[in-house]
This record gives structure tokens, C-alpha cells and sequence, in this order.
């Protein structure tokens, strides 16, 4: 195997450590990127620095797939600002509200309002916090609950969506590697077919049932619980509450229509599917560009359908309309420079023989099967550290990918593994965008929402090692069963436990 040998280390580890230090990805991608460079053309930084320009990042603009995947990114960022402004989502929302008399269905209405919102992991929380929070309130249910629910119906939802911007950008990385190693599958197929596999989303998402109905309070949240119970105290004294967004006001939810979010998710669907079905799907393998194609298609479609309602019924002018698509479109800019510098940093992996030196080191030493467990322990590592998962899966996917096919690890299993470490900690890591806007959405205190949030966490990525450990010996999607029944009996035992203590604590 050709490789660099320890020097081929040198980038991931740097855009490891980087993205830690600094919490941004960008700098961290490309800084790794630079070094590979450097390490390559013999530790000139001028040259490294042409190379890096014309050889590394020039080429994932010019290639024709990457340019496709990066307009289909504007296309989504402009329609998910559209129905974040539209108000469509609150208003829906707002009307599932009438029907909620108890703890139980307060609870699961927040849940299911957050699977509706699932296209877009950020607008989830500033959507449903605002409008469940008086419900909560009255209900005497706490604003870290209610900042947890939000929070696990946010990016693990959104990371199963294959037809959003978190499935377009994963199944560019996956397409780049594969690529690379003359696997000729269709990276949307390979993201359908990985999403059993994602244990950690899996069970993050179908645990707030279970703590619903099974009133499963424990550790911090149970002490959440009891003083808005039995003082209605909404904070602890000290706590320090982050403001909700304002960009939904309960103005906004009058005004608005529920149309405005369920009919262009029709017409998105209706587009999407009637345009893949003339493909074969889901009978044939669908051809990655067909799908971008289809896909780009229906968000167009489903964006005209916003700008023709929000006319019609004049909730904003034309030249507002337009501003709003055109800034969501400019929003994923970032994004798009991410992937960018993924795609650059898994080429100059690719050239040091990265995988190969780490396929070298393991071979014979590691067994096959426990590599799933081992990259979503470092995965987990990686994000709850970084606070990142896109940057997690920029990083580990272009090692892990190839590193599973010369090991013969199940590759489907692996990708899962990192998928599910990456949301582990965008899920619970303090400086992880998504849990500060579910925070901020809930009204809650932020350092209230991680604490007692993360003991669900750790539950549910305790599973889905299990899960993987598994998944890595038998490569069957049914694991997902097992990982759900695990997922279940720990609930009603966690839940029996919690009980226990709380009646030995008024007995006391």
C-alpha cells in the first residue's frame, strides 16, 4: 500500500485538533488541507499555497457533479428561508395547540411538531420553542424539557432527510470517495440504505416518546421537573435564560397561513417523486445527477408555491419575497465552502495514503467487525468536542470510507458509525449551534438545557455502540430493531429507577 506513513496522519489530526481550538470549521479544513499540501511539495509554502489554490480547490469547482451539488445547496437555502419567514410552519403549528390538555400530549405535540419542521435543523427550535413554551408553562413542564425535545427533533431528524442539505452534503462526501475508489454505487442508494444504521438519530428521535408516556425523568431533568412541578419556578436562581428569537411572533402566527409550509412540502413531493418514478425508483438504482436534477426541480417549485402564496394572501411584496430567497440562497455559502474544503482535504488525504498507513496499522491487529464501534466512538469524540458534525463528517468519512473497504468492515455500518458520532455531538456539545438555538428557542438557560440533556444522550449513544458492535459482526439493517427493543427496556427501567428514588426522597 502506497502512503506517506506517519506524516499522512499529520492533516486530519491538525483539522481535528483545529476545529477543537477554534470551533470553526473553515480555518480547520483548509489549514489541514494547506499542511497536506506542504507535507507533498517538500515544505515550500509558496508552492503549497499555488498547489493548494490551483490543483486542490480549483478542480472541486470545476467538476461537473460538485458544481451540480453546490447549486442544488443555493436551491434548498432559498426555499427553507422562504418557509422560515413565511411563518407557515408556526401558524400549523400553532393550531395542533387547541387539543393539548395534559403533560403527555403537550410533550408529544412538541415532538411531532418538530419532525414537520424537518427540513431545516436550525429553524426547528425558533419555530416550535416559542410557540409550545406558554403550553409548557402552563402545564408546569420545564423549558429544559422542552429544550431537549426541540433539540432531538432538530439535526437528528434532519440527518435521515435524504432529499434536504444534510443529505446532499454527506452524499457528496460519499460520492468523492467513492470516486476515488472506483465504487460505482449510487451515493443516494448508499445514503438510503445507510439510514438503518444510524442508530444514534434512531433512538435519539424515538426517546422522547418514551419519556413522554413513561414520564422517564432522571438525573437533572427530574430536579427540572420537580421545581416547576411543585414551585412553578420556570429557572433555578442562578440560571440565566437566553432570549427566544424573534423572528416568529405571535403576530406572525395569526397572521400567517398553515398552507404556507404544507402545500410547497406537497409540491415538493409530488415534484420529487413523480420526477424519480419516470427513473425507475424505488425498483432501480437512481442515477446520482438524476436525482440532483429531480431534486433541484422541486425545491424551484416548491419555491415558486411560497412566493405565489405569500402574494395572494399579501403577506409580503414581491421585492421582499425575493430578498428572503436570495439571502437563504447566500446563507449556504458557507456551507458550500465547507464542502469545498472537504472534498479538498479528502484528495490530499487520498494522495498521502492516509487510510492505507491507518489500514496498515490495524490490519491483523484490529478485528474487522469492531470498526464501526471505534468510529463513532471518535466521531463522538470529535463533534462533542468541535461541536460540529458537518465537520466531523468532512473529516473522518474520506478515512473512514476507504479504511472499511480495504479492512472489509461493513462499509453501509461504518458510514452509519460516523454519521451517528457526529450527531452525538451536535446534539449535546455545549458550543454546538443547534443546541444553543433549541436553548434560545425554549427560553431556557443554556447550561440548564446541556445538563440535563445529556444523560438522555449518553443512554442513547450507549445503544448504539451496542448497536454498532453488532451491526459490525452481522452487517444486517434489522440491528436497528435491536437497537430500538435495547432502547425501550432501558426507558422502563430508567424510568422504574427514577421512580424509586423520587418516592424514597419523600419517604426520607
Amino acid at each position: 500500500m502506497e502512503h506517506m506513513g506517519w506524516l499522512s496522519l499529520i492533516p486530519p489530526i491538525l483539522a481535528v485538533i483545529l476545529a477543537i481550538i477554534t470551533k470553526n470549521v473553515i480555518i480547520s479544513l483548509f489549514l489541514g488541507t494547506f499542511t497536506g499540501v506542504l507535507i507533498i511539495v517538500g515544505g515550500n509554502p509558496l508552492t503549497a499555497t499555488t498547489e493548494t489554490i490551483g490543483n486542490f480547490l480549483f478542480p472541486q469547482l470545476t467538476d461537473s457533479y460538485n458544481a451540480a451539488v453546490l447549486v442544488l445547496l443555493f436551491f434548498i437555502g432559498g426555499f427553507v428561508a422562504l418557509v422560515e419567514k413565511s411563518g407557515g410552519g408556526a401558524a400549523l403549528a400553532a393550531k395542533t395547540v387547541k387539543s393539548i390538555n395534559s403533560k403527555v400530549k403537550a410533550q408529544l405535540s412538541a415532538w411531532l411538531g418538530g419532525l414537520i419542521i424537518f427540513f431545516s435543523d436550525l429553524g426547528t427550535p425558533l419555530i416550535i420553542g416559542p410557540i409550545f413554551e406558554k403550553i409548557f408553562d402552563k402545564a408546569r413542564i420545564s423549558r429544559e424539557k422542552l429544550a431537549y425535545i426541540i433539540d432531538s427533533t432538530s439535526s437528528p431528524v434532519a440527518v435521515l432527510i435524504p432529499f434536504i442539505g444534510w443529505g446532499v452534503y454527506i452524499m457528496g462526501l460519499i460520492k468523492s470517495e467513492f470516486d476515488s475508489l472506483g465504487i460505482t454505487a449510487s451515493e443516494f442508494d448508499t445514503f438510503v440504505q445507510v439510514i438503518p444504521f444510524q442508530f444514534y438519530a434512531i433512538s435519539a428521535v424515538l426517546m422522547v416518546p418514551l419519556m413522554a408516556v413513561l414520564k422517564l425523568d432522571f438525573g437533572p431533568m427530574a430536579k427540572a421537573e420537580r421545581r416547576v412541578r411543585e414551585t412553578g419556578e420556570l429557572y433555578w436562581k442562578d440560571s440565566k435564560p437566553l432570549r427566544r428569537s424573534d423572528n416568529q411572533t405571535e403576530a406572525d402566527h395569526q397572521e400567517s397561513k398553515a398552507i404556507l409550509i404544507w402545500l410547497p412540502l406537497l409540491v415538493l413531493f409530488v415534484t420529487l417523486f413523480s420526477l424519480l418514478l419516470t427513473k425507475g425508483f424505488p425498483f432501480e438504482p437512481v442515477d446520482g445527477n438524476d436525482f440532483r436534477v429531480s431534486l433541484t426541480t422541486a425545491y424551484l417549485f416548491a419555491a415558486i408555491t411560497i412566493f405565489i402564496l405569500l402574494i395572494i394572501f399579501r403577506l409580503k411584496k414581491f421585492g421582499e419575497i425575493f430578498d428572503i430567497y436570495t439571502t437563504g440562497m447566500q446563507k449556504m455559502v458557507y456551507v458550500a465552502a465547507t464542502l469545498v474544503l472537504a472534498w479538498s482535504l479528502g484528495t490530499v488525504i487520498g494522495e498521502m495514503g492516509t487510510a492505507n498507513y491507518i489500514v496498515e496499522l490495524m490490519q491483523g491487529r484490529v478485528p474487522a467487525f469492531i470498526i464501526p464501534a471505534l468510529l463513532f466512538v471518535i466521531g463522538a469524540i470529535v463533534s462533542l468536542a468541535s461541536g460540529s458534525s458537518w465537520g466531523t463528517f468532512a473529516i473522518m468519512l474520506p478515512v473512514a470510507i476507504p479504511m472499511a473497504v480495504a479492512l472489509d468492515a461493513q462499509l453501509l455500518v461504518c458510514i452509519g458509525a460516523v454519521l451517528s458520532g457526529g450527531i452525538f455531538g451536535d446534539h449535546s456539545s455545549p458550543i454546538s449551534d443547534t443546541s444553543i438555538l433549541s436553548s434560545t428557542g425554549a427560553g431556557s438557560d443554556h447550561i440548564d438545557h446541556v445538563k440535563t440533556q445529556f444523560p438522555y444522550a449518553l443512554t442513547n449513544a450507549i445503544i448504539a455502540l451496542i448497536g454498532f458492535v453488532v451491526a459490525g459482526l452481522t452487517g444486517s439493517p434489522w440491528t436497528v430493531v435491536l437497537t430500538i427493543v435495547l432502547l425501550v427496556l432501558a426507558a422502563f427501567v430508567l424510568s422504574k429507577l427514577a421512580k424509586n428514588k423520587y418516592e424514597s426522597n419523600i419517604s426520607a
